[in-house]
């Protein structure tokens, strides 16, 4: 170490310390501070010349595993309560005599409390429901399937299900398509097409060109298994309507539910499973 770090250093150290500041272990003293010339650069291993008032000491302890401790005030003791008034905590273990806060469990009351009074939730009475059967079917309508099949992006040819309108991403479902007239002038191609409803007009579009449309009851499992059957192992049965309400639905000729006598003896629904039976494409693959 060069005479002028040494300078450098003093001069740093005299700006930034007090006089007898400990440092990493070292005292240093800084009154009358004169240049220095270090004949070592290891300071723990040997001593260091100076001239007076520059002193450098070797310190006293070293950080080892035997004297390793947490800060000051890391680890509290543990507050004893009950064992007695002469600890100060004995009796009624610093809660006082009586009131909420003395109470066991109920310091901290829960959010709504009001201490007392009817809180706001129970105020104002409760109105309407969330229906549990309640379907959310998504709109398609006929120039959009028009448009798809001159894409090249539906078959016409084959019937038209809601496995194939989900794989052309013509429209997103989760409980099923109900299938309405917008654009009946533009739809020229004779389909056989499946989905949830149908519109009278929709209806009556596709029959004059030749087509036909089948109403098919799907559950959320049927649906699924539908959409994504290689989830399953073991495709499941599909399940019948459920309320009443459903069943006047697909039992009706004109709505053309697949469960009506007219149209449940001459076609029988592709998306619809009668029986439960094995998954073919896992059980090859």
């Amino acid at each position: 170490m060069s005479a002028q770090c040494v300078q450098r250093t003093i001069g740093r150290l005299q700006r930034q310390f007090a006089s007898g500041l400990q440092l990493s272990g070292y005292r240093i003293s800084t009154e009358a501070i004169t240049p220095a010339i270090v004949r070592h650069s290891k300071l723990h291993t040997s001593a260091v010349a100076t001239e007076p008032g520059f002193c450098v000491e070797r310190p006293s302890r070293f950080v080892a595993l035997n004297n390793l401790r947490d800060v000051k005030g890391a680890r509290k003791i543990k507050k004893r309560l009950g064992r007695g008034h002469g600890s100060g905590h004995g009796k009624t273990c610093g809660r006082g005599q009586k009131g909420q806060k003395s109470r066991a469990g109920n310091s901290k009351p829960g959010p709504g409390f009001e201490g007392g009074q009817t809180p706001l939730t129970r105020v104002f009475p409760k109105r309407g429901f969330k229906n549990a059967l309640r379907r959310d079917l998504q709109p398609l309508n006929l120039d959009k399937i028009q448009h798809w099949i001159n894409t090249g992006r539906l078959d016409p040819t084959k019937t038209i299900t809601l496995k194939s309108i989900f794989d052309s991403n013509i429209v997103r479902f989760k409980d099923g398509v109900t299938l309405l007239a917008r654009g009946s002038e533009h739809l020229t191609t004779p389909i056989t097409i499946e989905v949830t409803k149908a519109s009278q007009l929709a209806v009556k579009r596709i029959e004059e060109l030749g087509g036909r449309v089948v109403c098919v009851y799907h559950n959320r499992l049927a649906i699924r298994a539908l959409l994504h059957p290689e989830k399953f192992a073991v495709l499941p049965k599909s399940a019948l309507p459920m309320t009443a309400k459903l069943r006047r639905l697909y039992e009706d000729p004109s709505r053309r539910g697949f469960l009506a006598p007219q149209i449940k003896d001459e076609y029988v629904p592709e998306s619809f499973n009668q029986e439960r039976r094995t998954n073919s494409d896992i059980a090859t693959g």
